[in-house]
């Protein structure tokens, strides 16, 4: 049996993977002394970029230390890299997610090529993480992997790879295979999921959001299979709330599990295209499929039933947002069958703003001044910048009649696990009433879920 699918970890010895040395750049390595995720958490978005990817907190890190546990734990024991104090990074020890990730064996490829990353794989304890931000619409979040082959030059969740030890630029050099994802997402479904959110007052399920912090299909799901194990599991559930966002064409291999997800439960595929121009694609997203490749996947999901959105974020200043470009995207999304669209200004926190700054002094020189003067002390574009973009992609919603996030048919019953004895007696009236021609309406007692 694979070494990721299989039930129990070995116990391996701790060992420290190769770490490149952090380059020097435009920004600090820890700005302020905050963790990635405090500077993360920092501003809110401009209006209209709710649930925009390029400012998602990832739930997969664990918290930042306060300076106080900080201080007993150097006295006392084995910590993570220092967060209030970045020079105590070399005599600190492993701990929590950077251990794992140390001892994490190589895993067995068949790719032989000398560009491809090293990997991984990660014994981890829970495949579904909670998302406590209130600034993005799901609860729930799933990321089969660590790491992200794609490169994408601009990509935020480098920030993630910090929280092992290992410098950003590692991001699709080293990539960490979950283990056993499928076994403990069906734990964690039963355990920790509920079909009365909080936030709909208890009428709609909580929301699961699969690639948040790295693509599910990107090339190391062919020979390993964690999304497709994660996915074969939702699809044995029903009435549940799900979101997957990719770059990636190979999402197309899974239109069979994807229409047993849909059948049963509410589904919303968002396929990101930053741009139509392939040469300006392939320096922003070395590793990710073509334009075109991504605009034929929007056809192909859409031909199978399935509901499709296109995601033009993150919009880099400058580089992606000349007139027309954004627009165009949009077209060709439109034609190819996208029923929403929604594009947010890119997000520069400090571990990506570390290799985004050498890209953009080699490629766009011209820019490097402005974007020292933008994202030098703040990792988001000025607020007047972010406004007017969420303007122009209004205008082009409308233009094309799109949706401004996912809409998916409200068609599936929440299950219950017990039910109450109290019923909401006038959705039963209405229930009763009901024409016998109308839909009918979900009943469900108080204190279900």
């Amino acid at each position: 049996m694979s070494p990721v699918h299989s039930s129990t970890a070995p116990d391996f010895p701790v060992e420290r993977h190769h770490v490149s040395p952090t380059p020097e750049t435009l920004f600090p390595e820890c700005p302020d002394d905050l963790s990635p995720k405090q500077v993360a958490s920092n501003p809110a978005p401009a209006a209209g970029q709710r649930g925009s990817v390029s400012d998602r907190q990832s739930p997969d890190c664990p918290p930042a230390a306060t300076a106080a546990q900080e201080t007993k734990d150097l006295a006392t024991g084995p910590v993570r890299n220092s967060v209030t104090n970045p020079s105590k990074r070399a005599r600190a020890r492993l701990v929590g997610i950077a251990r794992l990730a140390a001892a994490s064996p190589p895993a067995e490829t068949k790719r032989r090529s000398a560009e491809r990353p090293e990997y991984f794989v990660l014994p981890v304890k829970s495949i579904l993480n909670r998302c406590d931000s209130q600034r993005v619409p799901f609860e729930w979040t799933i990321n089969p992997y660590r790491g992200c082959e794609f490169a994408c030059k601009y990509c935020y969740a480098r920030y993630t790879h910090e929280y092992m030890e290992l410098d950003g630029g590692e991001f699709e050099k080293k990539i960490y295979v979950k283990k056993d994802a499928g076994a403990l997402l069906a734990w964690d479904v039963g355990h920790k999921y509920s079909y009365a959110s909080d936030a709909s007052g208890g009428t709609r399920p909580e929301h699961i959001a699969i690639g948040t912090a790295t693509d599910p299909y990107q090339p190391a799901e062919t020979e390993y299979g964690v999304t497709r194990a994660c996915l074969e599991e939702l699809a044995k559930r029903e009435g549940l709330s799900v979101s997957i966002i990719t770059k990636s064409d190979q999402i197309v291999r899974d239109i069979d599990v994807l229409q047993r997800i849909a059948a049963r439960s509410d589904l919303a595929i968002d396929i990101t295209i930053t741009t139509l121009r392939r040469r300006l694609a392939r320096m922003l997203e070395p590793r990710a499929p073509r334009p075109d490749l991504r605009l034929a996947t929007v056809r192909r999901l859409t031909k199978a039933g399935l509901a499709v959105g296109i995601s033009a974020s993150p919009l880099i200043p400058g580089i992606t947002d000349r007139e027309g470009d954004l627009e165009a995207v949009a077209a060709a999304g439109k034609e190819a069958g996208a029923q929403w669209f929604f594009s947010g200004v890119l997000f520069l926190m400090p571990s990506s703003a570390k290799q985004f700054f050498p890209f953009l002094k080699a490629k766009f020189p011209r820019l490097v001044q402005q974007y020292e003067k933008w994202f030098g002390k703040n990792g988001y574009a000025p607020e007047e910048y972010r406004r007017k973009v969420a303007e122009r992609v209004a205008r082009i919603r409308q233009t094309y009649g799109f949706h401004s996030r996912p809409l998916v048919e409200k068609k599936h019953t929440s299950p219950c696990t017990q039910m109450s004895l109290e019923w909401d007696t006038a959705a039963a009236a209405q229930e009763i009433n009901r024409d016998p021609g109308e839909p009918k309406n979900q009943l469900m007692g108080r204190g279900c879920g």
